[in-house]
């Protein structure tokens, strides 16, 4: 009776240090993460990779006092561990010659991690997924969609991977014109707006250069299409690209620059026009100018 006592007090004992280390492990990240967000000196880049780093050493260390912790107690009521850690051992590579799939997560987690491909907080695309890292640990990689979906992706999944924040960011406005528009003057418009976007005190200091604008990109069927973009800071390219986009199109607005609408002509002609011996002439719409002699082929059956 005195042994059983003595046994489920050093349980007690080792049950209630398992905890305080898990208590002090919590406390040390907690003190950490805040002063790693308290340096204001510290890039954004690092600052990520320190917090990523920050979380895998937390669950390390959790595993390793847990499992520390059971054995104890196995060994202290009497259970040889030793088999048990063979066993273990033996389990251990029969699983990793079975679970390839686990390994080859693993290992995809840790180059992750040594490679700095990306880190809590940046905005990448796996594969069709793409959203924000909101938890990396050396096994999956969870994205946040702009849905608000969690997609948990294994690591060893992860074969080409987009950085969207890495360093900067870029923001882009794709925009039509009609080809009635003059376009060097479409473009002046544009360049006006640009700079004054980048002279916003708002804006501004979001930006790392001044805004491009580029043209004409694409020549289609009815319009012509150019283009507006910058480098903002990393995460940023998503505001920056809303407000830029905004004050385009009040520009033109204000310039009087339409973009391109669906037209359709239509060409009218009198019956007596299809008599023999008639002249064929054309009439045009309200609104349209007298277009003279009906080119064959543009008449309406």
């Amino acid at each position: 009776m005195d042994s059983l006592k003595q046994n489920l007090l050093a349980g007690a004992v080792i049950i209630a240090l398992a905890i305080a280390g898990l208590v002090v492990i919590r406390i040390v990240r907690h003190r950490i993460l805040r002063a790693v967000r308290s340096q204001e000196g510290l890039p954004r880049e690092r600052q990520q990779q320190l917090i990523t780093l920050v979380g895998i050493a937390t669950w390390s260390a959790t595993v390793l006092v847990v499992t520390v912790a059971v054995l104890m107690l196995l060994s202290r009521f009497g259970i040889d561990i030793a088999p048990l850690l063979a066993g273990v051992g033996v389990a251990g590579l029969a699983i990793g010659l079975g679970a390839q799939t686990l390994i080859k997560d693993l290992l995809g987690g840790f180059f992750v991690l040594v490679e700095n491909q990306y880190t809590v907080g940046d905005t990448v695309r796996i594969g069709a997924l793409s959203g924000e890292v909101e938890r990396l640990t050396l096994r999956t990689t969870s994205l946040r969609d702009d849905n608000g979906q969690l997609h948990i992706i294994p690591n060893g999944e992860a074969r080409i991977v987009s950085n969207l924040t890495k360093k900067w960011s870029g923001a882009v406005v794709d925009l039509t014109v009609a080809y009635e528009e003059d376009l060097d003057r479409v473009l002046g418009v544009l360049r006006e707006t640009a700079e004054a976007f980048a002279r916003d005190a708002a804006w501004g200091p979001l930006l790392l250069e001044v805004p491009q604008v580029q043209g004409p990109m694409s020549l289609d069927d009815r319009a012509v299409g150019v283009r507006v973009m910058v480098k903002t800071r990393p995460g940023r390219q998503g505001e920056v690209t809303r407000e830029l986009r905004k004050q385009i199109l009040s520009a033109c607005e204000r310039h009087g620059i339409a973009p391109p609408y669906p037209r359709r002509e239509v060409w009218v002609r009198d019956w007596q026009e299809c008599q023999p011996g008639r002249e064929r002439t054309s009439r045009a719409m309200p609104g349209q100018q007298q277009s003279g002699r009906a080119v064959p082929g543009q008449e309406e059956r």
